[in-house]
């Protein structure tokens, strides 16, 4: 028992220092847990660190904790973000990879500029540039191969899957259309707009051309249109130069180079001439020293104060003023001779002075297209009133006449009033007055050269120094190269595209049913061209509801369309809207047939005459005839009456004569008989009426007696 104590304590020491092993064994164990987690870490985070380096990504950023692996950085696209988490897999397992890297925010993609240019000529079509992926080539193709014929059509296009741009579609489809009408053109498509290079056959071709373009248009495509037109042939090739009181200027010009141009338009400014002053160039130029005439010709219009001078080829008529001094004259006129080249001639003289007259002697003439012509005023005999009575009714229709016999009327007084009516032929309406010392004309044409033609008429006619005066304005309505509607044509048009296209209505109201824009897009075509003439919009029910509630509803329509066609851009500010109800059926309201037929909206002209006013202001001209005219008009006259010989269309001068009015005491001189103007017949000239056959002529030896 004693020893009990001893072998107690000896067991609590053993204990403890097995309880301080153990924990020096566990620190132990940590210690090297700790040292292994970290060498994995470093290991990891060098591997990875290492296998991006060696990929390029060194944007990225490499973290460890434990087995895991932490790649944080901003990647330039996803592409490299996947590819640098593939990296990383090279040296790690992926599983053990966290991804928080970003990727740079990528700007939209812009859509290429899409354009299409179209190239048209003689050897085929071809088609370069950049269209929409979407874009049917095979309709495309076909549709020109359509145009072209048996000429080839190259397809030189490429194409990218981007969106349509806005206006794309539009622009494609109106230049396509385009180039149908061109057969030598270069038509070039963007978004919006059409560019056209063209050339026409002649001017009457490219104002066509261009007006045709102006009304297929649609609204949402800008058109540059750029058509030009060989250079004319004038024949004969004329130049005007006047010098008056009202100051100097060109009634006609024509030059054959651009250098001839300037050296003509410089001599005018030189002489006084004024704004900015244009010269046509042209083919037929008699002599390439065309300009070497024309310059000093008006450098001598210029020394004379007053006067012209006219060309015509290569013939020159100098006409002085009636106040110019005669030595002076003569001298002007000695040294354009001398500096003339030798093709040209010159026939120079002064402006006669105006013999006085006793008492007002006047003729006068007022056309209109609906009542013919209507005649005033002194005629010197009965011979001359009948032949001016036969050339007005050949030439206008319909005749009115007054006038009144007064031998007292100056010499050539009908020679005048005839050339003063063949003139009048260029004006559509209008009147003209001949007094001893002038022919004057005002009136409307659809010619922009009426005055050119009608003083070149008159120069043919009156030989030199006689004084006119010209006020014709240019209606483009009239003018038979564009083609204008008038009112009741623009009605038509409308009223047509309100059968084929109709804007219906909710059942009952006033409020439009589906898609107008089709037929409002059809009306806008058509109002470009009629927007200046008063209509109405009037709108129409069938028989059912009351008469009141049917009266509002037809004016709530035809207030909708209008509402609508201005929403649109058409320009209604001509345009009035008004609701006849049930008042106005063109079908039985008895079957479902006719009440449909009856509710309608029509369109109704209030005034044939255009409230915008498309005339141009007249320009006065006033000038002297001139010899050079008269005998290149005679030339052509000549050559044209042997034609129309050959075709038996020349009235002679006979058949515009009275019987006997060759021996008549009262005829005037033979030369003006000379003057008077060869007749084209038409459908109101007078004709002979074929002899009746004699039943009772007696036949044998004798019968030629009879005859």
């Amino acid at each position: 028992m004693a020893n009990r104590p001893h072998k107690t304590a000896g067991r609590g020491k053993a204990g403890i220092s097995a309880v301080a092993l153990m924990a020096g064994a566990g620190l132990l164990f940590w210690q090297a847990a700790v040292y292994a987690a970290d060498y994995v870490e470093e290991r990891s985070q060098e591997a990875v660190g290492q296998a991006l380096m060696l990929g390029g990504f060194d944007w990225a950023e490499v973290s460890a904790d434990g087995l895991r692996v932490t790649l944080r950085g901003t990647a330039p696209t996803e592409v490299q973000r996947f590819r640098a988490l593939v990296q990383a897999g090279t040296a790690v397992d992926s599983q053990r990879i966290s991804d928080e890297m970003d990727v740079v925010r990528q700007q939209a993609v812009e859509a290429p500029d899409f354009t299409v240019e179209l190239l048209r000529n003689d050897e085929g079509i071809s088609l370069i540039g950049l269209v929409p992926a979407d874009t049917n080539r095979d309709d495309v193709i076909t549709r020109l191969r359509g145009y072209a014929g048996a000429k080839p059509v190259t397809d030189m296009m490429e194409s990218a899957d981007y969106s349509v741009p806005e206006g794309w579609t539009q622009a494609f489809n109106f230049g396509m259309l385009v180039l149908e009408g061109l057969p030598r053109a270069k038509v070039s498509i963007k978004p919006g707009r059409v560019n056209i290079t063209a050339i026409a056959d002649s001017p009457a071709e490219k104002a066509r051309l261009e007006t045709s373009l102006r009304r297929a248009k649609p609204k949402a495509v800008e058109l540059v249109a750029d058509i030009s037109a060989p250079r004319p042939v004038i024949t004969p090739f004329t130049l005007r130069f006047v010098i008056d009181a009202e100051g100097a200027r060109f009634d006609a010009c024509a030059a054959d180079t651009n250098v001839a141009q300037e050296r003509i338009l410089k001599a005018a400014v030189d002489a006084g001439m004024g704004g900015k002053p244009g010269c046509t160039l042209g083919l037929g130029v008699p002599t390439p020293r065309w300009a070497d005439a024309v310059v000093p010709a008006i450098a001598a219009v210029k020394a004379l104060g007053q006067g012209s001078v006219t060309f015509s080829d290569a013939d020159i008529s100098l006409i002085g003023g009636a106040a110019v001094d005669q030595q002076h004259f003569d001298e002007i006129v000695g040294r354009l001779e001398q500096s003339l080249p030798e093709v040209f001639s010159l026939h120079a003289q002064k402006e006669r002075a105006v013999e006085a007259v006793a008492g007002p002697v006047e003729f006068s003439a007022t056309v209109q297209p609906e009542d013919g012509v209507s005649l005033r005023g002194l005629i010197p005999d009965e011979r001359m009133r009948e032949a001016a009575e036969s050339f007005a009714r050949a030439r206008f229709g319909t005749l009115d006449s007054s006038l009144r016999i007064d031998q007292s009327v100056p010499g050539g007084w009908t020679v005048k009033v005839i050339a003063g009516l063949e003139a009048m032929t260029e004006v559509t309406r209008g009147k003209i007055s001949v007094t001893p010392d002038l022919v004057r004309i005002e009136g409307v044409s659809g010619n922009r050269l009426a005055s050119d033609e009608a003083a070149a008429t008159l120069s043919r006619r009156l030989g030199d120094g006689a004084r006119y005066e010209l006020a014709i304005r240019y209606d483009e309505r009239l003018d038979p190269l564009l083609g204008l509607p008038d009112g009741p044509q623009c009605v038509d048009r409308l009223n047509r595209t309100m059968d084929e296209s109709e804007i219906g209505f909710e059942p009952g109201k006033s409020v439009i049913a589906g898609d107008p824009a089709p037929t409002l897009a059809l009306l806008a075509g058509f109002m470009k061209d009629c927007s200046d003439f008063r209509m109405e919009i009037g709108g129409h029910t069938d028989s059912q509801g009351s008469v009141g509630s049917n009266a509002r509803l037809s004016r709530e329509r035809a207030q909708a369309v209008l509402e609508s066609m201005k929403e649109a851009g058409i320009d209604v500010s001509h345009l009035s809207a008004r609701g006849y109800g049930e008042s106005q059926p063109i079908e039985s309201n008895e079957s479902e047939a006719g009440r449909e037929a009856n509710r309608r909206i029509e369109f109704r002209l209030l005034s044939e005459t255009p409230v915008a006013d498309r005339i141009e202001p007249a320009e006065v001209v006033s000038g002297v005839t001139s010899a050079a005219v008269i005998e290149a008009a005679e030339e052509a006259q000549a050559e044209a009456a042997l034609e129309a010989s050959h075709a038996e269309a020349v009235v002679d001068a006979d058949q515009v004569l009275p019987p006997g009015a060759e021996t008549s005491e009262d005829a005037v001189a033979d030369e003006e008989w000379e003057m008077m103007p060869v007749l084209t017949p038409d459908e109101n000239t007078p004709r002979p009426q074929p002899r009746p056959e004699d039943v009772s002529a007696p036949e044998g030896p004798d019968a030629a007696a009879n005859n």
